[in-house]
Formats: C-alpha cells, structure tokens, sequence
C-alpha cells in the first residue's frame, strides 16, 4: 500500500521545485525527504525525479501518481469521516490554525461557542501566515485553517483543498490624528500615493494586499518601514513615519493617536477571509462542527468589522 507521507513528500517537491525546499515545508530534513522518495519509486516500479541543474523535474509517471495520490487522499479524509460519524457525541482534537487578525475575531469567539457546544471536543490553535498554514494542513499537522487567499496561495481549483468563504475584511487607510486624509467620509486610495508607508514585512500575507490594492489604484507604495506586528504599524503611524492599510477586523489601540478612515471608490480594497480543510474532511464531525463555529462567529462579526 502506497504511503500517503510519501505522496506529500512528492508534491512538495512538484511545488517547491527542489528536495531541499520541500523539505523546508514538510519540516523535515532534505535525506528523510529522499528517502520518502526512493521509496516511493521503489513501491510504484518506475522513476520519479530527474535532475536538472540545481533543481528536479518531475517525470511523466510522477505525474499520473500525483493524479491519482490526489483521490487517494480525499478517499482517506472520507474515511476517517464516515469512522468518526459512527459516534454520538462530537470527542477528539480540532487543531486550527490561521493569521493573527482571524484568529483573534472569529477563531477565539468560535473555539468558546464549540466549548459549550461540544464539551468533549479538545481545541488547539496555532497562529500562523496563512502559507504556513497551507502547508500544516497538507502536512496533516492541522485540520482547518482561517487563512487570506494571496496570488501566492493554492487555487481554489486545488485539488488537495477545500476552501469556504467566511467574510470579506475592508481594508481602511491609517493615518495619524491630524493627517490630511483624516476625514471621516473618507477618502481614495490615490490621494495616498505620495505617503510613505509602512506595512508588515515581506513575508507575510499584507505586503501582497498592499501591492494589489495600490498596483489597482495605479501606483506603486513607497514603503520606507517594514515591521511585524499590528501594535507596532499602529505605533509607527502613531509617531508619524508614514500611513498603512489596517484590515477593519484589527482593532485600533487606544492609545495610539491614529484615524481610521474608509476607503472610496470602486472596488474598495478587502481581504477574503476563508476556511480551508482538506478535500473529503468537511463531513467529519470535528471539522464541521469547527465550520460551523467559524460561520457564526463570522455572521456575529460586528458591521463595522464586517
């Protein structure tokens, strides 16, 4: 029988283009994710991987695997679902996983509401960007993750992932109190082409919404800070280094002298807020009542988050 870990070692190397890389994602050292992989062509009979120059290429019968892994593992999630459903009560461990913003908003109101809910239930939260998380999930490491759709993350077409829609997040411009844009009926994204801006750093999921949104507004940020955390972008604002765009389900800290102010215009920059699980897992009784918990914190989201 085909082990499905090898079948993941595969497609992160038919994601990552290379061993090393792939290894990266699985969490693992680059010689296990060889050895995952040699035996894996060993158990099919055929070649996997061909070298070339300081990457791989997958081969034609890595591919018709990678077809069919893909069944295999919705056929397994199936499984485990119907094996789950046979008992009456809702018991196990839900690992959820998800950005910070999402995990504050919807994902603690929606682990208290299964609390009672489902007693026996066992909740475990990893905060994470949302590209880690698509690799927990895969990795089989978490079973829902609350995570923004970027141009960098798997299509909605994967056949590995189901993804379900939560909400949409406007983006509003922050700006320190004073500002000329501080105007409480708001203001388009262009008349902020001039500011300097500061955004979270590179790696994480609001430097592309930042690109996206100014590049549709026809202009690119000159972006003079990167930081980590929410608090400080606020903090930064605060102090007059620059403006940025605070997703509304982020909460302005009080004591930081800084505007919120909407966005006109059409479209209005939002973030896509979505639930993702692994295909053929969403009829498991831990990861449904895990949806369902994360649609009513979402339907109960105050308007003004919303």
């Amino acid at each position: 029988m085909i082990d499905l870990r090898r079948l993941a070692a595969l497609q992160a190397v038919a994601e990552h283009r290379t061993v090393t890389a792939a290894a990266q994602a699985l969490h693992l050292t680059p010689s296990a994710v060889s050895q995952q992989l040699n035996q894996l062509a060993h158990e099919v009979g055929a070649p996997l991987l061909r070298h070339e120059g300081r990457g791989v290429r997958l081969t034609p019968e890595a591919l018709v695997l990678l077809e069919h892994g893909a069944l295999l593992r919705q056929q397994w999630e199936r499984a485990k679902a119907d094996l789950a459903s046979l008992g009456e009560q809702v018991t196990g461990t839900l690992r959820m996983c998800g950005v910070s913003s999402a995990v504050a908003a919807l994902a603690a109101p929606a682990l208290a509401r299964l609390r009672e809910v489902h007693p026996r239930l066992d909740t475990l939260v990893l905060e994470e960007e949302s590209a880690a998380c698509y690799q927990l999930l895969l990795a089989d490491e978490a079973d829902l993750a609350v995570v923004l759709p970027t141009p960098q993350a798997p299509p909605a077409t994967d056949a590995r992932l189901e993804q379900h829609h939560l909400l949409e997040d406007p983006l509003d411009l922050l700006v320190p109190a004073g500002h000329r844009l501080a105007r409480s009926e708001g203001v388009a994204l262009t008349e902020a082409a001039g500011e300097a801006w500061i955004v979270k750093r590179h790696n994480n999921d609001s430097f592309a919404l930042l690109s996206v949104a100014c590049a549709s507004a026809g202009f690119t940020p000159h972006v003079t800070h990167q930081v980590k955390e929410w608090y400080a972008v606020s903090a930064m604002v605060a102090a007059g280094f620059g403006v940025c765009l605070l997703p509304r389900l982020v909460p302005i800290p009080r004591e930081h002298p800084v505007v919120r102010v909407p966005l006109r215009g059409r479209p209005v920059p939002a973030r896509r807020v979505v639930a993702c699980v692994r295909r053929g897992s969403v009829s498991h009784p831990v990861v449904a009542a895990g949806l369902e918990a994360l649609r009513a914190a979402a339907a109960g989201a105050p308007d003004h988050q919303r």
